[in-house]
């Protein structure tokens, strides 16, 4: 396949040539472990599904864990009702 045919988008880059990026929104506190300030919010998908982590971004220790939307960032209509 040609990267002229995967083209599909307005300004004719191809999707996949793009990085993938989470937003990590920034957390009040420091890391009981290690003691930096550098905590961070953002969805994981272990084990036993998806969460929302509060992480050390120095040590990545995870401060806080809570079970997380079925399918993660992806956000279903039905789930809005």
């Amino acid at each position: 396949m040609s990267s002229d045919t995967r083209s599909d988008t307005r300004d004719g880059t191809d999707p996949a040539d793009r990085p993938l990026f989470l937003e990590r929104e920034p957390v009040d506190g420091s890391c009981p472990r290690c003691g930096a300030a550098d905590l961070r919010r953002y969805p994981v998908n272990s084990e036993g599904g998806w969460f929302d982590v509060v992480k050390c971004q120095a040590c990545l220790h995870s401060v806080r864990r809570e079970p997380g939307p079925r399918l993660g960032p992806i956000q279903l209509l039905s789930d809005l009702l």
